[in-house]
């Protein structure tokens, strides 16, 4: 998975939480969400905000370039 492909889930998350909030019911991935499984997208929102942190920060660890040493 890609960064993009991360924001998209982690958006979907974000957009179930609304929908529950506002007492709506929302599907994901075949499952119906309601009202009491709001800790469950929570969770799930929690999980793809780690997952993002992580891409970005091994990212941010690693150079886009390569050093390469001669010896004389």
């Amino acid at each position: 998975m890609n960064q993009a492909d991360i924001e998209r889930v982690l958006q979907k998350y974000i957009e179930a939480e609304i929908a529950v909030l506002d007492g709506k019911s929302v599907e994901i991935n075949g499952q119906s969400m309601t009202m009491e499984n709001l800790d469950k997208i929570i969770a799930g929102r929690e999980k793809w905000e780690r997952r993002l942190q992580q891409f970005t920060d091994a990212r941010l660890r690693r150079p886009q370039y390569s050093l390469a040493r001669f010896r004389r």
